[in-house]
Order: structure tokens, then C-alpha cells, then sequence
């Protein structure tokens, strides 16, 4: 089952991130805000879950009021959806010398990059209640490059996007830009897994028709 101390956080700052950012959805039914399935895909019935991840869909409901239907999409077998949960609240919430606004960042600059629309929307509202700056977060989902980003953050994202756009012609001269504006090697190296993660996400929530909780959509937009 993995490390399940980090899904059940301590602090609720982080029990709600989690939740936002995780691409997966809990597995009660009744939480999709229309009452229908979470993506096209008719996978069965939901797994029967262990007692922490119940106790994560409980934490869900009873800080978010909803369960995100990334992790529901998960739901029909435990082993995938713990595993999802593991990497995703390592990448997102793990330590880093990245701050977690900065990975978010990622994962909606690349999420714009793949039109994805789950992702686009779930992450989205996570990077803006993360920034606390809903303009910044709407910047960055429509085009990075107009959001005024400090040196650190643009040459993050620009190596995020050329990453997704043109993962072979990365070359020394992409990590030496990074490096320049102060990210270390390990550094990179989270750059990379996020980018990765949020690509395979994308790929995924395109090719089951993933659907946003409805509440994202109107989340921190004051």
C-alpha cells in the first residue's frame, strides 16, 4: 500500500491540497455533483477499499464537502488508486526545493499545453487558491508566458513545456538554463517527475473523458 502517512495530513492546508491536486477521484458514486460516473469508461463496480483509504475519501467529504473525481475514476481497483495517491502526494506535497504554488504551476502549464480539461479545470483551482492570486492562476492556464513570471519560474515552466511539447531535443544547454536561475540538480530532477506525472495524467483523463467536479469551477476566484 505504500506510505499512507502523507494522505492523511496533520494540517488541513495540506489534507485540502491533497485532495485538490490528486488526479484521482474517492470512490462513492453519489459525490459526482451530476450523480453519474466520473469518466466514460464502464470499469465495474468500486473495489472494495482498506480502512485508510476510506478514511481519505471520509477526509475528502468532510474538508472539501466532495470527493474529486479524479480518485473516483480510480476506485474500481484499490492497488491502482493507492498507488496513484503515493506518487501524486509525494510529487505535489513531498519535500522539495520546489514550493508546492511551483509545482502547481507545472501541472497547469502543462496540463494548457495538452488541453486537458480535467486537469486544466482541478488544477487550475488548485494553483489558485496556492498563489492566492486568481488572475496569476488564469494567466497560467491560458498562456504562462503572459503572466510576468520571475526568471526562476518562467525558465521552470519553459523546460516543463518544451518537455511535453519536445521531450528529444532536451539537451545540456536546457538544464543549464535551469541551473542559472538557481535550481539545483535535484531540482531538476522534481521538475521532471512532475512533468511526467501531469503528461501521463493528461493522457489518461483525455482518454476516459474525465470530468470535473463541478466545484472546481468556481473555487478561489476571489
Amino acid at each position: 500500500m505504500g506510505n499512507r502517512s502523507k494522505l492523511l495530513h496533520d494540517d488541513d492546508e495540506d489534507e485540502e491540497e491533497s485532495a485538490m491536486t490528486n488526479p484521482l477521484k474517492p470512490a462513492h458514486r453519489d459525490n459526482h455533483p451530476e450523480g453519474g460516473a466520473p469518466t466514460a469508461l464502464a470499469l465495474g463496480p468500486d473495489a472494495a477499499l482498506p480502512p485508510e483509504l476510506e478514511a481519505y475519501f471520509a477526509k475528502c467529504n468532510e474538508k472539501l464537502g466532495y470527493v474529486p473525481n479524479v480518485l473516483r475514476a480510480y476506485a474500481f481497483d484499490a492497488t491502482k488508486l493507492a498507488a496513484f495517491i503515493d506518487m501524486a502526494d509525494d510529487l505535489m506535497l513531498g519535500d522539495s526545493g520546489l514550493d508546492k504554488t511551483e509545482r502547481e504551476m507545472i501541472a497547469v502549464a502543462v496540463s494548457a499545453v495538452n488541453h486537458c480539461h480535467y486537469c486544466l479545470t482541478a488544477h487550475g483551482a488548485a494553483l489558485r487558491q496556492r498563489a492566492k492570486n486568481p488572475e496569476l492562476g488564469e494567466t497560467i492556464a491560458q498562456n504562462y508566458r503572459a503572466a510576468g513570471l520571475p526568471s526562476r519560474q518562467k525558465a521552470m515552466l519553459d523546460f516543463a513545456v518544451k518537455l511535453t511539447e519536445h521531450p528529444d531535443k532536451i539537451e545540456e544547454p536546457d538544464r543549464e538554463a535551469l541551473r542559472a536561475v538557481g535550481f539545483t540538480d535535484r531540482d531538476i530532477w522534481d521538475i521532471a517527475a512532475v512533468t511526467g506525472f501531469y503528461n501521463m495524467s493528461n493522457r489518461i483523463a483525455a482518454a476516459t473523458e474525465m470530468r470535473p467536479n463541478r466545484e472546481y469551477f468556481h473555487a478561489a476566484r476571489k
